[in-house]
């Protein structure tokens, strides 16, 4: 199964259903104060590279890069169709967006995920692409619902 990423810059009615649909799975995972993903226009701002996967000409998954402070950014808004997990989707969307990060020059890659059996799925694929578990990063406190984890990066040289 192969998607076409592609940047997403601008207002799209699709792509902002399917972030909607991640905000409401994430709804049960913890409480409102230690769930961290950005509401779509969020992800449209400065500093955020939002990038969907197509398939079929339908949003299948989505992956974003926010600046964080010079050479580092945090990986947001992962998320595969939840009809399409377990096909590589999510794999696929992962390694575009480190090989981005990486052709931009960015030294390391960080993220926050949940810590509950939800997010077990997520947290074996990071750690399979290399990402270790880390402490806060950025402007987050720690917190019993999250897992922070990190990859630096190879330099371009």
């Amino acid at each position: 199964m192969s998607i076409v990423i592609e940047r997403i810059e601008a207002a799209d009615p699709a792509i902002a259903a399917f972030l909607a649909a991640h905000h409401a799975e994430m709804e049960h995972t913890a409480p409102p104060e230690s769930r961290h993903a950005l509401v779509f226009e969020r992800l449209l701002a400065p500093g955020v590279r939002l990038f969907a996967g197509m398939l079929d000409g339908r949003p299948a998954a989505t992956g974003a890069l926010a600046a964080v402070e010079d050479g580092h950014e945090e990986l947001k808004s992962m998320r595969t169709d939840p009809t399409l997990r377990g096909r590589g989707l999510g794999r696929s969307m992962l390694s575009f967006l480190l090989a981005d990060a990486a052709a931009r020059g960015i030294r390391r890659l960080s993220l926050e995920t949940g810590s509950a059996d939800f997010f077990l799925p997520a947290r074996a694929m990071y750690a399979a692409a290399g990402f270790r578990e880390c402490g806060p990063f950025g402007g987050y406190v720690s917190d019993p619902h999250s897992t922070f984890m990190t990859l630096e990066l190879p330099s371009a040289s």
